[in-house]
Protein backbone atom coordinates (compact mmCIF):
# COMPACT_ATOMS: atom_id res chain seq x y z
CA UNK A 1 0.00 0.00 0.00
CA UNK A 2 1.07 3.58 -0.65
CA UNK A 3 -1.07 6.64 0.04
CA UNK A 4 -1.15 9.97 -1.85
CA UNK A 5 1.80 12.36 -1.50
CA UNK A 6 1.63 15.37 0.79
CA UNK A 7 4.16 18.15 0.40
CA UNK A 8 6.31 20.25 2.68
CA UNK A 9 5.61 23.96 3.10
CA UNK A 10 7.45 27.21 3.56
CA UNK A 11 6.07 30.03 5.65
CA UNK A 12 7.53 32.93 3.66
CA UNK A 13 6.33 35.54 6.13
CA UNK A 14 4.58 35.47 9.48
CA UNK A 15 6.65 33.29 11.83
CA UNK A 16 5.90 34.39 15.42
CA UNK A 17 3.92 37.36 14.09
CA UNK A 18 0.88 35.21 13.27
CA UNK A 19 0.67 34.33 16.96
CA UNK A 20 -0.05 38.04 17.42
CA UNK A 21 -2.26 38.49 14.35
CA UNK A 22 0.23 39.69 11.77
CA UNK A 23 -0.33 38.71 8.17
CA UNK A 24 1.34 35.55 6.92
CA UNK A 25 2.00 33.82 3.62
CA UNK A 26 2.63 30.12 3.36
CA UNK A 27 3.46 28.25 0.13
CA UNK A 28 3.69 24.52 -0.64
CA UNK A 29 7.22 23.31 -1.40
CA UNK A 30 7.06 20.25 -3.63
CA UNK A 31 10.73 19.36 -3.34
CA UNK A 32 9.97 17.36 -0.17
CA UNK A 33 7.01 15.07 0.39
CA UNK A 34 5.69 12.12 2.34
CA UNK A 35 3.09 9.35 2.11
CA UNK A 36 1.63 6.61 4.33
CA UNK A 37 3.09 3.25 3.40
CA UNK A 38 3.37 -0.43 4.34
CA UNK A 39 6.40 -2.59 3.53
CA UNK A 40 7.22 -6.24 4.08
CA UNK A 41 10.73 -5.39 5.26
CA UNK A 42 10.52 -2.09 7.18
CA UNK A 43 13.75 -0.20 7.82
CA UNK A 44 14.74 1.01 11.28
CA UNK A 45 13.46 4.46 10.28
CA UNK A 46 10.10 2.97 9.24
CA UNK A 47 9.80 1.15 12.57
CA UNK A 48 10.47 4.42 14.44
CA UNK A 49 7.76 6.11 12.40
CA UNK A 50 5.40 3.20 13.08
CA UNK A 51 5.96 3.59 16.86
CA UNK A 52 5.21 7.29 16.60
CA UNK A 53 2.03 6.55 14.60
CA UNK A 54 0.92 4.12 17.32
CA UNK A 55 1.16 6.90 19.92
CA UNK A 56 -0.51 9.35 17.53
CA UNK A 57 -3.44 6.96 16.97
CA UNK A 58 -3.97 6.70 20.74
CA UNK A 59 -3.83 10.50 20.98
CA UNK A 60 -6.44 10.88 18.20
CA UNK A 61 -8.68 8.38 19.98
CA UNK A 62 -8.59 10.57 23.12
CA UNK A 63 -8.95 13.74 21.04
CA UNK A 64 -12.24 12.74 19.47
CA UNK A 65 -13.59 11.64 22.86
CA UNK A 66 -12.66 14.97 24.45
CA UNK A 67 -13.81 17.09 21.48
CA UNK A 68 -16.95 15.44 20.16
CA UNK A 69 -18.12 17.23 17.04
CA UNK A 70 -14.66 18.48 16.08
CA UNK A 71 -13.62 15.44 14.06
CA UNK A 72 -14.33 11.70 13.88
CA UNK A 73 -11.78 9.16 12.75
CA UNK A 74 -12.02 5.56 11.70
CA UNK A 75 -9.76 4.73 14.66
CA UNK A 76 -10.20 0.95 14.33
CA UNK A 77 -8.87 0.88 10.75
CA UNK A 78 -6.08 3.27 11.69
CA UNK A 79 -5.01 1.06 14.61
CA UNK A 80 -5.20 -2.08 12.45
CA UNK A 81 -3.04 -0.43 9.75
CA UNK A 82 -0.53 0.64 12.41
CA UNK A 83 -0.45 -2.93 13.80
CA UNK A 84 0.29 -4.10 10.25
CA UNK A 85 3.35 -1.86 10.16
CA UNK A 86 2.11 1.29 8.46
CA UNK A 87 4.54 4.22 8.65
CA UNK A 88 5.02 7.68 7.13
CA UNK A 89 7.57 7.48 4.35
CA UNK A 90 8.94 11.01 4.08
CA UNK A 91 11.78 12.98 2.50
CA UNK A 92 10.81 16.06 4.58
CA UNK A 93 13.63 16.82 7.04
CA UNK A 94 12.42 16.97 10.66
CA UNK A 95 13.15 20.05 12.75
CA UNK A 96 13.89 22.13 9.65
CA UNK A 97 10.84 24.38 9.63
CA UNK A 98 9.35 22.95 6.44
CA UNK A 99 6.40 21.13 7.96
CA UNK A 100 7.30 17.45 8.42
CA UNK A 101 4.56 16.86 11.02
CA UNK A 102 2.11 18.94 8.93
CA UNK A 103 2.36 16.55 5.99
CA UNK A 104 1.84 13.55 8.28
CA UNK A 105 -1.25 15.13 9.90
CA UNK A 106 -2.70 15.92 6.45
CA UNK A 107 -2.21 12.34 5.27
CA UNK A 108 -3.88 10.83 8.37
CA UNK A 109 -6.86 13.20 8.10
CA UNK A 110 -7.18 12.45 4.39
CA UNK A 111 -7.24 8.70 4.91
CA UNK A 112 -9.09 8.22 8.21
CA UNK A 113 -11.39 11.18 8.91
CA UNK A 114 -15.14 10.57 8.57
CA UNK A 115 -17.11 13.27 6.71
CA UNK A 116 -13.87 15.00 5.78
CA UNK A 117 -13.78 18.38 4.06
CA UNK A 118 -12.30 17.59 0.67
CA UNK A 119 -10.09 19.85 -1.42
CA UNK A 120 -12.53 19.56 -4.34
CA UNK A 121 -15.45 21.28 -2.65
CA UNK A 122 -16.06 25.01 -2.42
CA UNK A 123 -13.66 26.04 0.32
CA UNK A 124 -15.51 28.78 2.19
CA UNK A 125 -13.71 30.68 4.93
CA UNK A 126 -15.69 28.69 7.52
CA UNK A 127 -14.49 25.39 6.06
CA UNK A 128 -10.89 26.59 6.00
CA UNK A 129 -11.12 27.69 9.64
CA UNK A 130 -12.74 24.39 10.57
CA UNK A 131 -9.90 22.47 8.89
CA UNK A 132 -7.32 24.72 10.56
CA UNK A 133 -8.92 24.05 13.98
CA UNK A 134 -8.94 20.27 13.41
CA UNK A 135 -5.34 20.28 12.17
CA UNK A 136 -4.25 22.49 15.08
CA UNK A 137 -5.58 19.96 17.60
CA UNK A 138 -4.08 17.03 15.68
CA UNK A 139 -0.64 18.59 15.27
CA UNK A 140 -0.46 19.64 18.94
CA UNK A 141 0.59 16.03 19.56
CA UNK A 142 3.94 16.75 17.88
CA UNK A 143 5.03 20.08 19.30
CA UNK A 144 2.74 21.61 21.87
CA UNK A 145 0.47 24.38 20.62
CA UNK A 146 -0.07 24.35 16.84
CA UNK A 147 -1.85 26.87 14.61
CA UNK A 148 -2.83 24.08 12.19
CA UNK A 149 -1.42 26.05 9.25
CA UNK A 150 1.28 23.60 8.20
CA UNK A 151 -1.11 20.65 7.77
CA UNK A 152 -3.62 22.97 6.07
CA UNK A 153 -1.01 24.03 3.55
CA UNK A 154 0.05 20.46 2.97
CA UNK A 155 -3.53 19.21 2.66
CA UNK A 156 -4.66 21.87 0.18
CA UNK A 157 -1.32 22.21 -1.62
CA UNK A 158 -2.14 25.88 -2.23
CA UNK A 159 -0.52 29.12 -1.12
CA UNK A 160 -2.40 30.41 1.92
CA UNK A 161 -2.75 34.04 2.91
CA UNK A 162 -3.25 34.65 6.61
CA UNK A 163 -4.93 38.02 7.16
CA UNK A 164 -5.47 37.35 10.86
CA UNK A 165 -6.18 34.37 13.14
CA UNK A 166 -9.78 34.13 11.94
CA UNK A 167 -9.31 35.23 8.36
CA UNK A 168 -7.45 32.95 5.99
CA UNK A 169 -7.85 32.37 2.27
CA UNK A 170 -6.17 30.57 -0.61
CA UNK A 171 -3.86 33.10 -2.29
CA UNK A 172 -2.78 33.67 -5.85
CA UNK A 173 0.93 34.45 -5.83
CA UNK A 174 2.71 36.04 -8.81
CA UNK A 175 4.06 33.37 -11.12
CA UNK A 176 7.79 32.84 -11.02
CA UNK A 177 10.27 34.29 -13.50
CA UNK A 178 12.26 31.13 -14.30
CA UNK A 179 15.41 33.01 -15.36
CA UNK A 180 14.98 35.85 -12.85
CA UNK A 181 18.09 36.90 -10.92
CA UNK A 182 16.10 37.62 -7.76
CA UNK A 183 15.35 34.62 -5.56
CA UNK A 184 14.02 33.27 -2.30
CA UNK A 185 16.31 30.50 -1.08
CA UNK A 186 16.75 28.09 1.83
CA UNK A 187 20.06 28.09 3.67
CA UNK A 188 20.85 24.89 5.56
CA UNK A 189 22.02 25.66 9.12
CA UNK A 190 23.11 22.04 9.55
CA UNK A 191 21.42 21.99 12.98
CA UNK A 192 18.07 20.44 13.88
CA UNK A 193 15.72 22.99 15.44
CA UNK A 194 13.23 22.25 18.22
CA UNK A 195 9.97 24.19 17.95
CA UNK A 196 8.71 24.06 21.56
CA UNK A 197 11.75 25.70 23.29
CA UNK A 198 11.76 28.53 20.71
CA UNK A 199 8.05 29.22 21.27
CA UNK A 200 8.74 29.24 25.04
CA UNK A 201 11.47 31.89 24.65
CA UNK A 202 9.08 33.97 22.55
CA UNK A 203 6.27 33.66 25.09
CA UNK A 204 8.66 34.67 27.91
CA UNK A 205 9.74 37.74 25.90
CA UNK A 206 6.09 38.64 25.32
CA UNK A 207 5.79 39.36 29.05
CA UNK A 208 7.99 42.45 28.54
CA UNK A 209 6.25 45.59 27.39
CA UNK A 210 9.22 46.71 25.29
CA UNK A 211 9.22 43.45 23.34
CA UNK A 212 5.45 43.65 22.76
CA UNK A 213 5.81 47.21 21.44
CA UNK A 214 8.65 46.20 19.11
CA UNK A 215 6.57 43.29 17.85
CA UNK A 216 3.62 45.50 16.99
CA UNK A 217 5.39 48.58 15.64
CA UNK A 218 8.31 46.92 13.86
CA UNK A 219 8.03 43.17 13.39
CA UNK A 220 4.32 42.94 12.49
CA UNK A 221 4.46 46.18 10.49
CA UNK A 222 7.35 44.96 8.30
CA UNK A 223 5.86 41.45 7.99
CA UNK A 224 2.51 42.83 6.77
CA UNK A 225 4.29 45.09 4.27
CA UNK A 226 6.36 42.13 2.95
CA UNK A 227 3.22 40.03 2.41
CA UNK A 228 1.48 42.86 0.54
CA UNK A 229 4.56 43.58 -1.62
CA UNK A 230 5.04 39.91 -2.46
CA UNK A 231 1.42 39.42 -3.49
CA UNK A 232 1.47 42.60 -5.61
CA UNK A 233 4.79 41.62 -7.18
CA UNK A 234 6.39 44.91 -6.05
CA UNK A 235 9.94 43.58 -5.82
CA UNK A 236 11.65 46.93 -5.10
CA UNK A 237 9.47 47.69 -2.11
CA UNK A 238 9.65 44.04 -0.99
CA UNK A 239 13.43 44.09 -0.65
CA UNK A 240 13.31 47.31 1.37
CA UNK A 241 10.83 45.74 3.77
CA UNK A 242 12.65 42.38 3.93
CA UNK A 243 15.81 44.27 4.93
CA UNK A 244 13.93 46.02 7.78
CA UNK A 245 12.46 42.68 8.87
CA UNK A 246 15.88 40.98 8.78
CA UNK A 247 17.35 43.80 10.90
CA UNK A 248 14.52 43.55 13.46
CA UNK A 249 14.94 39.77 13.75
CA UNK A 250 18.70 40.07 14.28
CA UNK A 251 18.17 42.65 17.05
CA UNK A 252 15.25 41.07 18.88
CA UNK A 253 15.17 37.34 18.02
CA UNK A 254 18.87 36.48 18.52
CA UNK A 255 18.21 33.27 20.55
CA UNK A 256 16.27 31.87 17.56
CA UNK A 257 19.25 32.36 15.22
CA UNK A 258 22.03 29.75 15.56
CA UNK A 259 25.08 31.63 16.94
CA UNK A 260 27.34 30.85 14.00
CA UNK A 261 24.92 32.66 11.66
CA UNK A 262 24.81 36.00 13.53
CA UNK A 263 27.80 37.34 11.58
CA UNK A 264 26.51 36.03 8.24
CA UNK A 265 23.16 37.69 8.94
CA UNK A 266 24.85 41.02 9.70
CA UNK A 267 27.09 40.94 6.62
CA UNK A 268 24.06 40.43 4.36
CA UNK A 269 22.53 43.59 5.83
CA UNK A 270 25.78 45.50 5.26
CA UNK A 271 26.52 44.29 1.71
CA UNK A 272 22.86 44.07 0.53
CA UNK A 273 23.86 40.88 -1.35
CA UNK A 274 21.17 38.93 0.55
CA UNK A 275 18.88 39.28 3.57
CA UNK A 276 18.16 36.44 5.97
CA UNK A 277 15.04 35.71 8.01
CA UNK A 278 13.69 32.88 10.14
CA UNK A 279 12.05 29.91 8.46
CA UNK A 280 9.57 28.57 11.00
CA UNK A 281 10.50 28.90 14.65
CA UNK A 282 14.28 29.00 14.12
CA UNK A 283 16.84 27.50 16.47
CA UNK A 284 18.27 25.54 13.55
CA UNK A 285 16.83 23.91 10.44
CA UNK A 286 16.56 26.16 7.44
CA UNK A 287 17.06 29.90 7.32
CA UNK A 288 15.20 31.78 4.58
CA UNK A 289 17.14 34.09 2.32
CA UNK A 290 16.06 36.80 -0.12
CA UNK A 291 18.36 38.19 -2.80
CA UNK A 292 18.08 40.46 -5.83
CA UNK A 293 21.01 38.63 -7.43
CA UNK A 294 21.35 34.92 -6.73
CA UNK A 295 24.89 34.77 -8.18
CA UNK A 296 26.07 37.43 -5.73
CA UNK A 297 24.37 35.61 -2.86
CA UNK A 298 25.95 32.26 -3.82
CA UNK A 299 29.37 33.90 -3.90
CA UNK A 300 28.86 35.68 -0.56
CA UNK A 301 27.56 32.46 1.05
CA UNK A 302 30.19 30.17 -0.43
CA UNK A 303 30.57 26.93 1.53
CA UNK A 304 26.89 26.96 2.51
CA UNK A 305 24.14 24.85 0.99
CA UNK A 306 21.56 26.98 -0.87
CA UNK A 307 18.28 25.75 -2.34
CA UNK A 308 16.31 28.17 -4.52
CA UNK A 309 12.56 27.97 -3.87
CA UNK A 310 11.24 30.93 -5.87
CA UNK A 311 12.60 33.20 -8.64
CA UNK A 312 11.68 36.82 -9.25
Amino acid sequence: MKGPLFYSKILLFGEYGIIKDSKGLSIPYNFYNGALKKDDNPSEEAQKSNDSLRRFAAYLDTLQTEHPGLVNFDIETLKTDVEEGMYFDSTIPQGYGVGSSGALVASIYDKYAHNKITILENLTRDKLLQLKAIFGEMESFFHGKSSGLDPLNSYLSLPILINSKDDIEPAGIPSQTPDGKGAVFLLDSGIVGETAPMINIFMENMKQEGFRKMLKHQFVKHTDACVEDFLKGDVTSLFGNVKQLSKTVLSHFKPMIPAKFHELWQSGLESNDYYLKLCGSGGGGYILGFTEDIDKARKALEGHKLEVVYNF
